[in-house]
């Protein structure tokens, strides 16, 4: 039995043109693509995937980091000439093919994480009926060999064992607190709203398999992105941005309730979700910074007058789209740039909130709730909003943090907070100490 390509170990920018080709792949081999990510280090993986379709990816062909407040233009001018200068033979021609870079970005301008862009040596992709193989090397014989390839039976997920949760920067009581104090500054006057996260500290008793947390979350909420970038995972019910042929889309959640297992009761919670004065408020600041961040870069645009309530397995969102058309040539990345940070993660307006959250969350966000996606040679993409994730540890393999955020408004109660808080890590913890 043949298999498709193992990839090597990660590589730094090759110094010669990457040679990238793709080619079409029966699709039964692609039935699912969480099964063909073979075994390897916690940062090893990438994925992408939602009901089926999208990428995943493994095997390390060039990389490429970058910091501070400069960290999207930096990393934008890199794939810009790292894709300029490749020799891509593609037989496919859909967004995603040839040559594709993972991402993820710190949340913050001052956050030591940076970001990162990661282009696999081997993506697999699915769009509906049509799936492709796609390699990439700096070495010519090795992206150019076409032809069928048949998929091994990888080694299973292995199962986190030993489990344990602890506080992180903030207990629960402090962090209630400090939700109260917020609420306190814009009762005040001095902001609209703010988004207060907390985090968990996780350990376990051996190195994390990060293909065991793609394949519970994704059995379990499979409307969301299941993404996994540089030892970052999680399932996110939130696309940033989408820029496909043309066409920008970009689906805003804000205002959130907790699902109880009762259809009758989660329907009447739904609509008062719907009819919430305090839900609705922080839903319109949402979807007002993404309207104002594409404008300058779309001709026209769609945004719907009242919102859908988007129902997940464990909690339901007030969600909008938006959808509008590209302008100029501004890639998905600098789109997602443009509209990071949301109000749905920081708050209105921005600089307070950004202000206020740096004074009372005591911690670095890291890349929890800045962008997560791909980016292909023709600037099309996705890119969603690292939620409901966390970040394995890249000094010990069995340790991670988890984190989750809410929006605070004048109306919000500091206890209905913790606990909508402790609803959106219930994801992760269920994916770290549940089997399949």
């Amino acid at each position: 039995m043949t298999s498709l390509p193992a990839g090597r170990p990660g590589l730094p920018a090759p110094s010669a043109p990457l040679v990238a080709r793709t080619v079409p792949l029966d699709l039964e081999l692609a039935a699912d693509l969480l099964a063909l990510v073979p075994p390897g280090g916690p940062r090893d993986a990438c994925s992408w995937v939602r009901r089926g379709d999208g990428l995943v990816g493994w095997g390390r062909a060039a990389s490429r980091s970058a910091s501070g407040p400069d960290r999207f233009v930096e990393l934008e001018g890199w794939w810009r000439d790292l894709v300029g200068s490749a020799v891509v033979r593609d037989g496919v021609d859909l967004p995603g093919t040839g040559p594709v870079a993972f991402g993820s970005v710190a949340y913050s301008d001052d956050s030591p994480v940076g970001g990162s862009l990661v282009v696999p040596e081997v993506v697999v992709g699915r769009r509906r009926d049509r799936a492709w193989l796609t390699t990439v090397s700096a070495d010519p014989h090795l992206a150019s060999v076409p032809g069928r390839v048949d998929v091994a039976v990888r080694p299973g997920p292995r199962p986190p064992r030993d489990v344990a949760f602890s506080d992180g920067a903030l207990p629960p009581a402090q962090w209630a607190g400090a939700v109260a104090e917020a609420v306190t500054r814009i009762t005040e006057g001095r902001l609209d709203k703010v988004v207060l996260a907390r985090d968990l500290e996780v350990t376990t008793g051996g190195p994390l398999d990060l293909r065991w947390l793609l394949h519970r979350l994704a059995e379990r909420y499979d409307t969301t992105w299941v993404f996994a970038v540089d030892g970052l995972v999680g399932a996110t019910p939130e696309l940033l941005v989408r820029r496909e042929k043309g066409l920008v889309t970009s689906r805003v959640l804000a205002g959130t309730i907790r699902r109880t297992g009762d259809d009758a009761h989660d329907l009447a919670l739904a609509a008062s979700l719907a009819r919430s004065s305090k839900d609705l408020e922080e839903h319109e600041y949402a979807v007002r910074s993404v309207a104002d961040a594409l404008a300058p870069h779309c001709s026209s645009m769609n945004v719907p007058e009242a919102p859908f309530v988007l129902h997940l397995s464990n909690v339901m969102h007030l969600a909008t789209d938006v959808a509008a058309v590209l302008a100029d040539d501004t890639s998905s990345l600098t789109l997602a740039a443009a509209l990071h940070p949301s109000a749905a993660v920081c708050g209105t307006p921005r600089a307070a909130a950004d202000e206020l959250i740096a004074e009372l969350e005591h911690m670095d966000r890291g890349r929890y709730a800045g962008p997560v996606g791909w980016i292909d040679a023709l600037g099309d993409g996705e890119w969603g909003i690292a939620l409901r994730c966390g970040v394995v540890d890249p000094e010990d393999a069995s340790r991670m943090r988890l984190f989750a955020g809410c929006g605070i408004v004048a109306g919000s109660d500091p206890a209905d907070e913790l606990a909508e808080s402790s609803a959106k890590l219930v994801p992760m913890r269920d994916a770290l100490t549940t089997g399949p």
